[in-house]
């Protein structure tokens, strides 16, 4: 049961859980520590260096904690608060319940069945990203070694009768003779293909010894289908190899995990998940949570895992792992060898499902918007103003998807303000001016403009009169998100939930960032800007000692010659020339 305080002083120095919660009582973050008041503490320093801390803290308002006998309770039960309250701050495993997992279910003739949900019955394989091959094993090995799909056995089904299935509901096959059946499934799961084509051709000797023919003969074609598998799927590495292989790559407030699952010698899966909330995260952090939550449930725990970066409490997830299997496991973190190119392997998956991702919504954005061609380079455009003045344009580039900063440029407006239909207009036509008639110039696959159907039309304009109305554009509205394209009233609604949208959104926040700086550097400029400007020896460092002095160019005006002498880096020509300036 959590104890309610009102201090960190109040706090045992014990290991436990800490609960965080805001002012409507909500859980909004779980740690856990083998000192519960020193960890604790460190939340309420007055210069707390990690921004995600100061958010927090920002929005904590009591606290809860859970003495433990020992730091590792302290992880597993920190480990289930989580997964059940998933609170706002912690790293999270994101939507793990997307991956299908396969299990063999927990009866006397158990089923083979494909699930998101994991309980305590049964057994589970997986996770498992591509959901068509996982339906096709699956229906592979329900036909190889024909076990029960009926959910009741309440007599002969049809696929007893045309020899689909064993039957056991009609008593043709024993329990044990079942078992033995199901056996060999999970070792096809666990990538122990060798154990069971040798026990197949045990079986199919006797059975052609025992002149069962017909017997002889099934089973040398589940031999040569499972033989078949093996060539197809998996790469031969070393034999009785039973690892994890663990890669990682930050993106944005996100980072991919790749793991490697290697039983028996053979890479049996790559499955790649996403930690949520990482932004600011040390990747040492990012990986305890992972595991923590990855491992946290009724799923396969290997002999070694193989990470690429270090892990936070290393040991006591060690021991904790060591524990759920039953004994040792080994975390490695190589330097060099076979190892070291395993995790290169693991991150070279990252990059190609990066790639596969990006070029999937790139197909899906060309069939929402109706493109001639996949939108490879996407250019935005922003224009920016306060009350009228340094008005500011500014285009950024994306090549399949990530920003290409060397295409970036920034335009200083002349359209008076405030305009924002003249400056689109302005910088459209600097920007593709220079353009017409260039033979070797690759257009753009797709425009954007920030902002609705009239700044779309202004765009439209341009082009048309620059005879570029071949490059297709769009106008993305913040407010709901709504996609414009001309001739047409009606706007292109893409879900909130698809990468092609937020490829679009990206690219829109990075063309408003990067003229919002510019306007930002131009009116700090002109802010420093001043009347000392003008006078003979005074550049940056005098001017701000100047002004560090006097506060203000009315009391530098009314500064004798003496005064203006004693500041820092004047001498008496430049001391003479400020006050001259202000006295003649």
């Amino acid at each position: 049961m959590a104890t309610k305080v009102k201090s960190a002083d109040n706090l045992p120095l014990k290991p436990g859980v800490y609960i965080m919660k805001d002012i409507n009582e909500k859980i909004i973050y779980v740690g856990k520590s083998k000192s519960l008041r020193k960890r604790v503490k460190s939340y309420f320093k007055d210069n707390v260096d990690r921004p995600k801390t100061r958010v927090l803290m920002n929005h904590f308002h009591s606290l809860e904690y859970i003495v433990t006998q020992s730091e590792k309770e302290a992880l597993i039960l920190e480990a289930t608060l989580i997964k059940k309250h998933r609170p706002k701050y912690n790293i999270r495993l994101k939507d793990d319940k997307r991956y299908p997992y396969v299990k063999i279910t927990d009866e006397d003739f158990p089923r083979l069945i494909i699930t998101r949900n994991i309980t305590k019955k049964g057994s589970y394989f997986g996770p498992f990203t591509d959901v068509g091959s996982v339906r096709s094993t699956v229906k592979f090995l329900k036909q190889l070694f024909k076990i029960r799909t009926c959910k009741n056995m309440d007599g002969p089904c049809l696929n007893s009768q045309i020899d689909l299935c064993y039957g056991p509901c009609n008593g043709s096959i024993s329990k044990k003779e079942y078992a033995e059946i199901i056996d060999k499934i999970d070792l096809f799961f666990q990538g122990k293909y060798n154990e069971i084509i040798k026990d197949l051709k045990i079986e199919m000797k006797e059975a052609s010894t025992n002149m069962e023919f017909e017997k002889a003969a099934i089973i040398r074609d589940q031999i040569n289908s499972i033989e078949e598998v093996m060539v197809k799927q998996f790469v031969e590495l070393n034999d009785e190899l039973d690892q994890d292989i663990i890669a990682s790559c930050e993106n944005e407030d996100t980072t991919i995990i790749v793991i490697l699952s290697i039983r028996n010698g053979k890479i049996v899966s790559k499955d790649d998940y996403l930690m949520d909330n990482t932004k600011n995260q040390k990747i040492e952090e990012v990986l305890y949570s992972f595991i923590q939550q990855y491992y946290g449930i009724n799923r396969h725990i290997p002999k070694e895992i193989i990470l690429e970066d270090n892990l936070k409490d290393l040991t006591l997830i060690s021991e904790w792992l060591s524990d759920l299997r039953g004994n040792k496991v080994k975390i490695t973190i190589p330097q060099k060898g076979k190892k070291l190119r395993l995790t290169r392997m693991a991150n070279a998956e990252i990059i190609k499902k990066q790639k596969e991702k990006v070029t999937s919504s790139l197909i899906e954005l060309q069939n929402y918007l109706k493109l001639k061609n996949v939108p490879h380079v996407i250019e935005g455009y922003d224009v920016s103003n306060i009350s009228g003045t340094l008005q500011v344009g500014s285009k950024v580039s994306f090549f399949d998807g990530q920003p290409n900063k060397k295409q970036y440029k920034r335009f200083k407006l002349e359209t008076p303000g405030p305009n924002d239909y003249g400056m689109m207009r302005e910088l459209l036509i600097r920007r593709f001016k220079s353009l017409v008639g260039e033979e070797d110039y690759k257009k753009p696959d797709l425009v954007l403009i920030d902002g609705g159907k009239g700044q779309l039309n202004i765009a439209v304009q341009v082009l048309n009169e620059l005879g570029l109305e071949d490059i297709p554009l769009i106008g993305l509205a913040k407010e709901f998100e709504e996609i414009y394209v001309p001739q047409s009233n009606e706007p292109i609604i893409i879900p909130h939930n698809k990468e092609s949208l937020h490829i679009l959104q990206r690219l829109r926040d990075e063309a408003h960032r990067f003229g919002v700086t510019y306007h930002r550097k131009l009116r700090s400029e002109k802010i420093t800007e001043s009347e000392l400007d003008n006078i003979s020896g005074i550049g940056l460092k005098r001017k701000l000692a100047l002004l560090k002095e006097f506060k203000t160019i009315e009391d530098i005006k009314n500064a004798s010659f003496d005064e203006l002498l004693s500041v820092d880096g004047m001498n008496k020509k430049v001391a003479s020339n400020v006050y001259d300036y202000f006295h003649r």
